[in-house]
């Protein structure tokens, strides 16, 4: 019942923002500048009909997803190597703090310069989401009960158990976070590089060329893509993690 309303609540929202949006549009008036929610969904739904448009939705689709899976796979391993080596996490620090605090557009510029174009979305994809993978779990890995890890030492009990009866749980809150945050910041940085960099057949080069070409409805077809996308990723990895923490209880191991 509850998952019933909480859909319900959300259609709702939608179909409120949705009326903000079609008010503003004929406020403005004109559909060269700001198109009504109609226009856009039939310019999407004629896209989507062009082979075009799935190609460099996949195009795109893999340069965001190949940077998270990269962010992540480096933020683990370096979370863990800090953890366990403070003079590494000293030198890492500063490094990961110069790259939050650095513009996008910054990193966008010297990557072109560089290695082109083609890559340009992946790496910035994997610069963006890397620290905020690395800090959360170099927290949640710090924040670990000593009580616990001694109890665990006494009682000699496995490192793999360590893991996943210690760990993994003290972890779990902290990379859920970071994969929330860092999912949306992705999107947003892997379409704004590809705006700049115009790799062939990606969103971010069909943006800006119906910005060129005066295509509004356009535009705003492709943006509205890239949102559903970023919906769809973040709804997918929540559904993801709900379906992990409904094992029964049979599948647990034996205590020790």
């Amino acid at each position: 019942m509850k998952s019933w309303k909480k859909a319900l609540r959300l259609l709702l929202s939608i179909a409120f923002w949705v009326l903000v949006w079609e008010a503003a549009a004929f406020g403005v008036g004109n559909s060269l500048l700001f198109p009504t929610p109609r226009i856009v969904l039939r310019t999407l739904w004629e896209l989507m009909k062009t082979p075009l448009f799935w190609k460099v939705t996949g195009l795109s689709l893999w340069n965001v997803l190949s940077g998270i899976l990269w962010a992540l796979l480096i933020g683990i391993l370096l979370a863990v190597l800090t953890y366990r080596v403070g003079l590494l996490r000293d030198l890492i620090l500063p490094m990961m703090t110069v790259i939050k605090a650095t513009p996008v557009a910054s990193f966008i510029v010297l990557l072109l310069i560089w290695i082109g174009s083609a890559k340009v979305p992946t790496i910035i994809t994997l610069l963006i989401v890397l620290p905020v993978i690395w800090t959360n779990l170099d927290e949640g890995l710090r924040r670990q009960n000593p009580q616990l890890r001694e109890v665990a030492a006494v009682y000699r009990m496995p490192a793999w158990r360590r893991v996943r009866l210690l760990t993994l749980p003290s972890v779990k809150p902290y990379f859920v976070s970071a994969c929330r945050t860092s999912l949306g910041l992705a999107w947003k940085a892997g379409i704004a590089a590809e705006i700049i960099a115009r790799p062939r057949n990606s969103i971010g080069t069909m943006i800006g060329d119906a910005k060129n070409y005066l295509n509004t409805e356009e535009m705003f077809a492709w943006t509205l893509t890239v949102i559903l996308l970023s919906l769809l990723f973040e709804f997918g990895f929540v559904a993801i993690l709900r379906r992990l923490d409904r094992r029964p209880a049979e599948q647990e191991d034996a205590p020790c």
